[in-house]
């Protein structure tokens, strides 16, 4: 069984396209081999902690893992951003990762969830955060391999901002010293706190949106769906977190974690489900005003063709009258042209009475038009 677990773990690091760079956490003497400066350091920090207390910084992996062999009370607590297939590999063999957790974390783009391979907890989370300038939503995935004394958070965005969360419970060893369940308690606290200008940034899009539907702007069926998106997209990634917690909590009894702990947690629950009701609450409102713009789209639509139909209605009364007019005038223009032609043999060019009776023709042919086009209406 182990030797099928190295070879697994042997195959996984195969899959790295390039060596591993040297990891370093303070300055450093240039290096003798080039250093790809497209990409960031892999070990954003790695420190060893001795009842809540800094007490190393290995430059390495495999210097952290030495601390814990000395003394496995002690925890670390390693900050990986973007690894390396080969680099998590080596932390599989070092801390006995789950191979199908380390997979996950490689491949990335996966939902929220928690799971527990043994001794091992591996939990993984949506971070978000609200991009002013742009208007939108942005998310980062992030990566938890918790064991009794270690915890190896996996990164593949710039959010959420770790350093935060380690300054905050360096600053706090009573609390850094329960462990890595304090670790993970800490980066959910973290991340849901994230979630609250999220909400108040959705809020006011959603303000916004309202006030541009009234007014009418064309534009505004586009961004009701793209942000209706990014609430989904919000909603996928707090939701699961309410199971997360609630499996957390359900195996407090059974793995003896901490009372204060518990009752962070449970805070952090509460405020979980605080966003996802707002959540839910901004996706019904979306649908709402996309209903509400669709109606004043088709009323506006309506109104467009009712004043084409009147103005069409319009034209085509001055087409009948002009019609009328043409055809009234036509007539004395027929007998006019008739009795105008140069033959001789026209019967009625002799006639004493022709002159007169060819205009009593015309004016009774076109009185009688313009009464026949009177009674019609058309003019």
């Amino acid at each position: 069984m182990v030797d099928r677990r190295r070879a697994s773990l042997t195959a996984l690091s195969s899959l790295t396209r390039r060596p591993r760079p040297e990891l370093a956490l303070a300055p450093a003497p240039p290096a003798p081999v080039p250093v790809d400066r497209e990409r960031p350091a892999v070990i954003v920090d790695n420190a060893v902690y001795s009842s809540g207390r800094r007490v190393a910084t290995p430059d390495s992996v495999a210097g952290s893992h030495e601390w814990l062999v000395e003394d496995p009370e002690r925890l670390v607590w390693l900050g990986l951003y973007r690894p390396e297939p080969a680099e998590l590999g080596e932390l599989a063999e070092q801390y006995d990762l789950p191979e199908l957790a380390v997979e996950d974390a490689i491949k990335a783009h996966q939902r929220p969830k928690f799971e527990r391979y043994g001794s091992t907890l591996f939990v993984v989370l949506k971070a978000a955060r609200y991009l002013d300038a742009a208007e939108e939503v942005e998310f980062g995935e992030l990566h938890l391999f918790l064991g009794r004394n270690f915890a190896i958070t996996v990164r593949h965005s710039e959010s959420p901002d770790l350093s935060r969360v380690r300054r905050r419970l360096e600053s706090e060893p009573a609390l850094l010293e329960k462990g890595s369940e304090a670790v993970l308690y800490a980066i959910l606290d973290a991340v849901v706190d994230g979630y609250a200008p999220v909400v108040a940034g959705l809020a006011t899009d959603i303000d916004e949106i309202e006030t541009e539907v009234f007014r009418g702007d064309p534009g505004v069926s586009r961004r009701i769906y793209e942000l209706s998106q990014e609430v989904l997209e919000f909603q996928r990634a707090a939701a699961p977190l309410t199971g997360i917690l609630a499996a957390i909590t359900a195996g407090f009894d059974k793995y003896g974690v901490d009372e204060e702990l518990r009752s962070y947690l449970r805070d952090v629950a509460d405020h979980v489900v605080s966003v996802t009701e707002r959540v839910e609450a901004f996706r019904l409102q979306l649908r709402d005003i996309l209903t509400v713009n669709a109606t004043l789209v088709a009323q506006r639509q309506n109104e467009e063709i009712r004043e084409l139909t009147e103005a069409s209605i319009a034209q085509g009364e001055e087409v009948k009258k002009i019609s009328a007019w043409a055809a009234i005038l036509f007539a004395p223009t027929l007998v006019g042209t008739v009795y105008g032609m140069n033959f001789e043999d026209i019967p009625e060019l002799s006639w004493q009475l022709g002159y007169p009776f060819a205009l009593v023709l015309m004016i009774g042919v076109s009185v009688t038009l313009y009464a026949v086009f009177k009674r019609r209406g058309w003019i």
